[in-house]
C-alpha cells in the first residue's frame, strides 16, 4: 500500500478500502467491529465524509494495518503521524536494541538472528556461523537478508536435506507476511526467490507425515546431520515502527545427536 500513485496524493478513503478488500472484509463486517454505521463507512471511503484522525486509528486498528502504514493513513488525511520511527541504534531504542542482544546471547549455543519487516539481518549471535558457514560473501553483505542466503543456490541451500520442504515453508511464512503488509519490495523478494532452483515456483501445500508437528530445518555437517526447529518471536506491545517490525528466530535442536553436537565445547 501506498498514499501516493503517479505522483499524486490518493486519498485516505481509497486507501481504507484497499485495506478493508485486502483484509477480505466487507463494509458492514468493518462497520460492525468499529462500531460505526455502514453509511458513515461509505461516506469515508468515498470521500464524502473526511474522517477525524481518531476515526482513522480505530478503523486501521480494526483492520490490522502495521505501524508503518498506519502513519501513512494519517499523512493521507491531512493529520501527523503518531507512531515514532526510531533508528534501532538510537538512545531512544537503545533499551530494545540491548533487550534484543541479550535474547540472542541467552539462546547460546543455539543459532538466533534478528531480523526486520524485509527479513534483513539486524543481529546474530555467536552460533549464526553454524548456519553461514560456506555461504558466499557476497550475500553475507549487509544488507543480508535471510530468505536470500538461505534459499540462494550460492548460500545455505545446498547443505539443507529437505530443501523442497524447507524452500515451501519459507516461501509460505513471505506470501502470508505479504498479505499482512502488502509491501511491494517482499513481493519482488518473493518473486526473486521462487525462481531458485530447489522446487516448483509455487510449491503445493505437502500433508504431514503421522507424527509430524513442526517443519524441521535438517543441514548437512560434517559431524553428522543436524536438525532444527524454530520459533519466532515480537515485541508485544510496539508503539514505533522499527521495534513492531522487528522480530526474533531462535533454532532450538530437534533431536538429541544435535543437541549434544551443539553443547560440544568449542577446540
Amino acid at each position: 500500500m501506498t498514499a501516493t500513485a503517479a505522483g499524486r496524493q490518493v486519498p485516505v478513503g481509497a486507501l481504507l478500502r484497499q485495506w478493508r478488500r485486502q483484509r477480505g472484509l466487507s463494509q458492514l463486517a468493518l462497520a460492525v467491529e468499529a462500531e460505526i454505521s455502514t453509511r458513515h463507512l461509505s461516506f469515508v471511503e468515498t470521500g464524502r465524509s473526511t474522517p477525524s484522525r481518531e476515526m482513522v486509528l480505530r478503523l486501521a486498528e480494526q483492520l490490522d494495518v502495521p505501524l508503518r502504514e498506519r502513519n501513512r493513513l494519517l499523512l493521507a488525511a491531512g493529520y501527523a503521524p503518531v507512531y515514532s520511527h526510531a533508528p534501532l541504534d538510537s538512545p531512544e531504542l537503545r533499551r530494545v536494541l540491548d533487550a534484543v542482544r541479550r535474547v540472542l546471547r541467552a539462546h547460546e549455543p543455539y543459532p538466533a538472528v534478528a531480523v526486520d519487516r524485509r527479513w534483513n539481518l539486524v543481529a546474530g549471535n555467536a552460533a549464526l556461523p553454524l548456519l553461514t558457514t560456506g555461504v558466499a560473501a557476497h550475500l553475507l553483505r549487509p544488507p543480508a537478508n535471510v530468505l536470500r542466503l538461505t534459499l540462494h543456490p550460492e548460500g545455505l541451500a545446498p547443505r539443507i536435506v529437505n530443501l523442497t520442504e524447507w524452500r515451501a515453508h519459507l516461501l509460505g511464512r513471505l506470501r502470508r507476511h505479504l498479505g499482512l503488509t502488502a509491501d511491494a519490495e517482499l513481493s519482488a523478494l518473493h518473486e526473486e526467490l521462487q525462481g531458485y532452483p530447489g522446487g516448483p515456483a509455487e510449491p503445493e501445500a505437502e500433508l504431514p507425515r503421522p507424527g509430524d508437528v513442526v517443519v524441521p530445518l535438517r543441514l548437512h555437517h560434517p559431524g553428522g546431520e543436524l536438525s532444527f526447529l524454530s520459533t519466532v518471536s515480537t515485541f508485544g506491545t510496539p508503539l514505533d515502527v522499527t521495534v513492531e517490525e522487528l522480530s526474533i528466530e531462535s533454532f532450538f535442536p530437534a533431536d538429541d545427536t544435535t543437541a549434544a553436537h551443539l553443547r560440544k565445547p568449542t577446540p
